[in-house]
């Protein structure tokens, strides 16, 4: 390692953070204040791995058990998600995502994803190549964390 690259990943590490940020904010600007931040990201946990206890849910999330059991009631309020018994263990309970909370999730992801497509149209292929290799290095940055 040369003297120069701690100081280089460290100026990336800023600029990654700030962009992010930035583009974070935008993307939340594109969608409904329909439901919460929290809210969404369990419908899209649901929507990815399938059914699952809360406790499963809350760790997935890395969130405690107890606020996870609070998102999951505001989600039945809003008929987004159902919940079911365990079919081995009376004592918990099986989230599952609902046709509309499915619905919900299109729309809000929808209109983030239509936005950020609208900016990719005016960058040249190469710049969009660029930036699908760079999502998946994003991805590798959070995967597991």
């Amino acid at each position: 390692m040369t003297s120069d690259e701690p100081a280089e990943v460290n100026r990336v590490a800023g600029d990654l953070s700030i962009a992010v940020l930035r583009l974070s904010r935008c993307l939340r600007a594109q969608r409904s204040n329909r439901i919460t931040l929290t809210q969404l990201s369990t419908l899209a946990v649901l929507r990815r791995l399938g059914p699952m206890a809360p406790s499963a849910i809350a760790a997935h999330e890395r969130v405690q058990p107890p606020s996870m059991t609070r998102v999951v009631a505001s989600l039945v309020d809003l008929g987004l998600v159902t919940r079911e018994q365990h079919p081995s263990d009376g004592r918990q309970v099986i989230v599952a995502i609902s046709e509309e909370g499915g619905r919900i999730i299109d729309e809000q992801v929808g209109a983030g994803r239509d936005w950020l497509a609208a900016r990719l149209d005016a960058l040249t292929p190469e710049q969009v190549q660029e930036l699908a290799r760079a999502a998946a290095l994003l991805d590798l940055l959070v995967v597991d964390e």
